[in-house]
């Protein structure tokens, strides 16, 4: 902990004027904003996409899935790059690459071009997560302020899941569908013009020891690795999302399964083999306390708004009638929530251990979720969805950020980038897989119980997400040990008796990269 210490606060970085440091940590914010934006956005534009271009449904669930798989993807080749190269640079090459296809998405009127255009913002999303985690680190040495600028750049994307559907919405209805694509290519060539302007052009990659820096920047790339992991990261993702369109036992489906956990057994073999300087994910990382448990919580949150989302808005529109504007403003209280909870958190996050944190959000995820099966007539809407909007969204913005934090509490920094690539990776895989289970459970159940009409189906979903969070939150209270202290300005004051035995092993793991 000490050692983290000294190497953030050593950072040029904390030389800088706060107002020029609030100004790039809004910068960030709002990239990770459009990032969810670009997911979120699409549920409104999908339905006048299909009409003009003549897509069925089975091709039009890619206009999101393409996306989501190059960006879970690529995630592990960009948190790598902003580790050994400068992350300024990673972030302004994906900014662009987003900005320049979305332009050319609004451009196209062909359904294959259309999915092309938005794998390669995949790209560039993936690009722009793990630098802007990497720099932000960076930017606030101090634990306290980190964790502040952590859970802002936490909270954008939950704001964004939201605020996103409905600027979609308003651009679909009061515009066209183009507009979308358009919205993305302004904000994203602003944001990237912004971070040339304020981040300053130096140095500020981590010193590699001795040990390291006799290996070339490519070698530290570890190519083969990386190129095996996200192999199976996107054959992983093709088989989920393809098992809810086309069927879990076809050969679409379970061949690139098979494949996916080959080649992810071929990876960690692989990084067993390699000196750890050059490993993309040494095994030793896993000796990190809590590193990981705290990867199995993050497939929770992002599954979670996109699973009440996905089986809500549908529902909404054709069986309440409601317009597109009027579904996404019901979905309001999951994104207007997360501004007074972030200051919660960060209450809570100070004042107890970072895993009675986590706990104390997943009783409310619980209690939210446990509304959901209910909310089958439009009366029932009030009573039940609604307040489970504003009960599970406070838990889930509680555990998204804490564990946001405590990932980086118990990581050196010069590993923020990889630490940045898997965590979002999780969320995203979270998110694929579980809407593609959920979606199976539905319409299986909907199969034997009146069709796609009835509720049968979504709340069979919505038991499924409650049982997966209760299973979750006993490996935390299980599995998580009680070793993440409260955030303090003083870091030295908030290693307890447990943590300081474990200084001398965090000393021997610095050199992981």
């Amino acid at each position: 902990m000490s050692s983290r210490l000294e190497e953030t606060t050593s950072s040029p970085f904390s030389s800088l004027a706060t107002i020029r440091r609030a100004i790039l940590l809004v910068v960030f914010c709002l990239a990770q904003f459009l990032d969810s934006f670009n997911n979120s956005a699409l549920f409104a534009a999908i339905p006048p996409i299909a009409v003009d271009l003549n897509i069925d449904n089975s091709r039009a669930v890619w206009l999101v899935s393409a996306y989501q798989l190059t960006f879970a993807a690529l995630l592990l080749s960009s948190g790598r790059l902003s580790d050994i190269f400068n992350p300024k640079h990673i972030f302004v090459i994906g900014m662009l690459l987003m900005a320049f296809c979305s332009l050319g998405a609004g451009f196209v009127r062909a359904a294959v071009p259309l999915i092309i255009l938005r794998a390669f913002m995949g790209v560039g999303a993936a690009l722009n997560i793990p630098s802007a985690m990497s720099v932000i680190i960076r930017l606030f040495p101090d634990p306290a302020a980190q964790s502040k600028a952590i859970a802002a750049f936490a909270g954008a994307a939950a704001i964004g899941n939201v605020i996103g559907l409905i600027i979609g919405a308003s651009l679909v209805s009061f515009a066209s569908w183009p507009w979308v694509f358009y919205f993305v290519a302004i904000f994203g060539g602003a944001l990237a013009i912004s971070v040339l302007l304020f981040l300053p052009e130096v140095s500020y990659g981590p010193i590699v020891p001795t040990a390291v820096s006799k290996y070339g920047r490519i070698k530290r790339l570890d190519l083969p690795g990386v190129s095996m992991l996200t192999a199976a990261l996107v054959l992983f993702i093709f088989a989920v999302t393809s098992g809810s369109i086309v069927g879990w036992g076809t050969a679409t489906v379970i061949v690139p399964l098979v494949l996916s956990v080959f080649l992810t057994a071929l990876f960690f073999i692989w990084e067993a083999r390699i000196p750890k300087e050059i490993a993309a994910v040494p095994p030793s990382i896993w000796k990190y306390p809590n590193l990981a448990i705290l990867i199995v919580v993050s497939l929770q949150p992002f599954m979670w708004w996109a699973s009440v989302q996905f089986l809500f808005s549908w529902y909404f529109q054709e069986i309440f009638g409601w317009s597109t504007i009027k579904t996404a403003v019901r979905f309001l209280p999951l994104g207007l929530v997360s501004f007074p909870i972030m200051g919660l958190a960060s209450v809570l996050q100070q004042t107890f251990s970072l895993k009675w944190v986590i706990l104390f959000g997943d009783l409310f995820v619980l209690a939210g979720t446990a509304l959901f099966p209910f909310a089958d007539t439009m009366e029932h809407f009030w009573r039940f969805a609604f307040p489970g909007f504003f009960i599970g969204t406070a838990g889930m913005t509680i555990v998204f950020a804490t564990t946001n934090i405590a990932l980086f509490s118990i990581t050196p920094p010069e590993m923020s980038g990889i630490v940045g690539a898997i965590f979002t990776c999780a969320l995203q895989l979270g998110s694929a897989t579980g809407t593609a289970i959920i979606t199976s459970i539905q319409t299986s159940v909907e199969a034997s119980h009146g069709g796609p009409t009835t509720y049968r189906g979504r709340a069979a979903g919505f038991w499924f997400l409650f049982a997966f969070n209760a299973l979750q939150m006993l490996g935390v209270a299980v599995f998580m040990r009680n070793t993440v202290p409260p955030v303090k300005k003083d870091s030295k004051s908030a290693i307890n008796d447990s943590e300081q035995k474990k200084l001398k092993e965090k000393d021997d793991l610095k050199d992981v990269v």
